[in-house]
């Protein structure tokens, strides 16, 4: 296969007035195709090259877990242990995470990332700050090991763990332990996008009136979440070892690294230890994507095939995971792979079409369509694609373990629709909302007033203005505010206005025995139930009243 069979891909991006992206696919252990498409800064007009360095977010992870790993084979770490073995200061709860927990994102903590966006929106976090977040949290999402939820801040401890254990900085453990026997030059743990790396491309945010900014992750301490700088050039020598003959790390270390999560339920995820192993079109591929402010990356192998890819972007408008299942699709071709799933239309199906809750587990669902198709919407975040399973709808919602969904037939005690979710194996039953919502005066009776959360280190307000009901929450540096859009009496999601910042999430009214609000939880499908109290005398106005 020439280049020329790969251009008409990426031909789009070939521009000398936008950032782009850079390629890289070798097969068979040979350089296929390597090219760098678009600019790396927008404004010295310098085009990005085949030795463009990018940040390549998330994909660091498994590097993380392979550094935990290489200090189990040292003898000074344990992956099973408490992570309270290693960073003792760590709020005591009543079941503690593993550090393998922690890597297959089922410790059930909260998100420092998530939370400083929730606390302080748009703010840049001080040193030490994301793991001051993790210290403060007294609550968790669920119990370790029960469900998985995508957890960066589960990564910032394994790291300091892996800190502590070696005596070394994380950065210069993975450059002596990793980057270094490998031949992996150009690669580097960067914790501060602030910090001039040569060689690196701009990230590139773009702006509603098609100019940029500059994309600042908002830490100066990124570890093991997603530190990591690269070369399409070294991540696929990095590929290569990784589906073949290794020479970092044990062959039960890769083993390990290679094992996908077993949850509480008895169900097994396809998240192993920072990777990804799944099937895609009928062959199994190993991958892990990575996003960060202004870029985002997707390094995948599809090992039965010894094809490598590695697509690394600096603001193109484009998913490098869609671009590189476009490769599979076009090397391998549908000789060998199979007919790709199709999306659940949503004719014949308006009837699914709503909300649905269930007040046990704060859990808030919406069916809705997407042009055309059924779409599936956990805690009012991202509407994802519905495929036909056995008896049963499929969802895949990247950071989370398997999710199915079905309609149970009507019971005689009742005719309101109920929906069996599974999530990671555990099942949870949800009930239809009505299609109208009570009147937002009804929602909002009682609940104006000031809240804090000491979990969030914030403070939150809710007023009715003019037929509306509204979130304010300001934190130490920060803040936003949302339009709550009422799902029930005591049930809301935020939606943005124009202009305004604004985070997705539900908010979940507390009351006493008497019916009177003492607080409200506030969840993302990251940082789940946090808690706010009320702390304004509307409570005791209303029993005057």
């Amino acid at each position: 296969m020439t280049g020329l069979d790969l251009d008409d891909i990426f031909a789009q991006f070939d521009r000398s007035d936008a950032p782009g992206l850079v390629i890289g696919i070798a097969r068979h252990g040979r350089l296929l195709y390597r090219r760098g498409f678009g600019l790396a800064s927008v404004e010295l007009a310098v085009a990005n090259t085949p030795g463009t360095r990018m940040r390549i977010g998330s994909t660091s992870k498994h590097f993380a877990c392979l550094a935990a790993l290489l200090l189990a084979e040292d003898g000074k770490l344990d992956v099973d242990a408490s992570i309270r073995a290693y960073i003792p200061e760590l709020p005591i709860l009543a079941v503690e995470p593993t550090l393998r927990q922690l890597m297959t994102h089922t410790g059930g903590y909260r998100c420092y990332l998530d939370l400083s966006v929730l606390g302080n929106v748009g703010a840049m976090m001080e040193k030490c700050e994301a793991f001051r977040y993790q210290l403060l949290q007294q609550d968790v999402n669920f119990a370790p090991g029960e469900r998985m939820a995508y957890c960066n801040g589960g990564y910032h401890l394994l790291s300091i763990a892996i800190a502590r254990a070696s005596g070394m900085t994380f950065e210069a453990f993975l450059k002596q332990r990793i980057f270094e026997p490998l031949g992996m030059a150009n690669t580097d743990s960067v914790p501060s996008d602030l910090t001039v790396v040569p060689g690196r491309a701009t990230p590139h945010v773009p702006q509603p009136d098609g100019g940029y900014r500059r994309g600042v992750l908002p830490l100066e301490d990124l570890l093991g979440e997603g530190s990591i700088v690269s070369t399409v050039a070294d991540m696929l020598i990095w590929l290569a070892h990784l589906r073949g003959t290794k020479r970092v790390g044990s062959e039960a270390s890769w083993t390990q690294m290679l094992s996908p999560a077993r949850y509480s339920s008895g169900a097994v995820g396809t998240y192993c230890l920072g990777l990804v192993r799944e099937k895609y079109r009928g062959v199994e591929v190993i991958h892990h994507a990575g996003a960060v402010d202004g870029g985002a990356s997707q390094m995948i192998t599809v090992p039965e095939h010894e094809l490598d890819i590695i697509v690394m972007t600096n603001g193109a408008a484009v998913s490098p995971t869609e671009l590189a299942w476009q490769v599979i699709d076009r090397v391998l071709g549908d000789e060998v792979l199979e007919a790709a799933p199709q999306r659940v239309k949503t004719a014949g199906l308006e009837g699914l079409l709503g909300h649905y809750w269930s007040q046990d587990t704060r859990t808030l669902v919406e069916i809705l369509d997407d042009k055309g198709d059924l779409g599936f919407n956990l805690l009012n975040s991202i509407a994802l694609p519905v495929v036909a399973g056995e008896n049963r709808y499929c969802v895949t919602f990247p950071g989370m373990g398997p999710l199915s969904f079905r309609l149970l037939p009507a019971s005689p005690e009742s005719d309101v629709p109920v929906m069996e979710l599974s999530n990671c194996g555990h099942v949870d039953r949800l009930v239809r909302l009505p299609d109208v919502p009570p009147p937002v005066t009804e929602f909002a009776s009682g609940l104006t007033g000031e809240y804090v959360s000491n979990d969030l280190a914030a403070r939150g307000a809710i007023s009715f203005d003019g037929g509306k009901a509204s979130l304010a929450i300001r934190g130490t540096r920060s803040g936003w505010s949302s339009e709550l859009k009422v799902m029930s009496r005591d049930v809301a999601a935020t939606s943005a206005r124009p202009g305004e910042l604004s985070v997705p999430a539900v908010l979940v009214v507390e009351r006493d025995g008497a019916g009177r609000v003492r607080g409200f939880r506030l969840s993302t499908t990251r940082s789940m139930n946090l808690h706010f109290v009320r702390t304004d005398d509307n409570a005791t106005q209303e029993r005057k009243s």
